[in-house]
């Protein structure tokens, strides 16, 4: 019963809303698709999440793009598949200032190539850039995440 509710976009969005790490910095999950292809996320700057020069401290701008592509490709491809975060690197490339937002995007074509490459049980790695962007639209921190993603023993034909 839990793991259904947890494959339900506005259950996953409230509880990610509710979650500590997320409550108490200022990210907000600003939506997430009914299907689980894309999500948006946001977090304004305020003295909880600012560090010693008066901008985003660059922890949280990594931390507000952290789950999203795990819990995504989860909910999408259901109980028969793994999936973790594997690895992430992050480039700041300007100071974050006011608010900030960074989107989601799975298509139905990088869907299929995981269901293709995983289909024997092989594990797969697949990469998705993610833009943290301010208000202005400019580029604030570039993350490349990379996923683990491996299709479970019983569910191998």
């Amino acid at each position: 019963m839990l793991n259904t509710m947890f494959r339900k976009a506005w259950v996953m969005k409230l509880l990610l809303n509710i979650w500590p790490p997320f409550l108490f910095t200022g990210i907000r999950v600003k939506a997430l698709s009914e299907d689980f292809k894309t999500a948006s996320v946001s977090m304004k700057l305020s003295f909880w999440n600012r560090n010693a020069v008066g901008v985003h401290f660059g922890g949280l701008l990594y931390a507000m793009t952290d789950p999203f592509y795990m819990l995504m490709l989860n909910a999408q491809l259901g109980r028969d598949y793994i999936v973790w975060d594997k690895s992430a690197d992050i480039d700041y490339v300007k100071p974050g200032k006011g608010r900030v937002t960074a989107d989601f995007v799975i298509s139905q074509s990088v869907l299929d190539d995981i269901i293709e490459k995983t289909a024997n049980g092989d594990k797969y790695l697949p990469e998705f850039p993610v833009y943290v962007k301010d208000e202005q639209g400019d580029v604030v921190a570039k993350l490349n995440r990379v996923l683990y993603v491996r299709k479970k023993k019983r569910a191998r034909s």
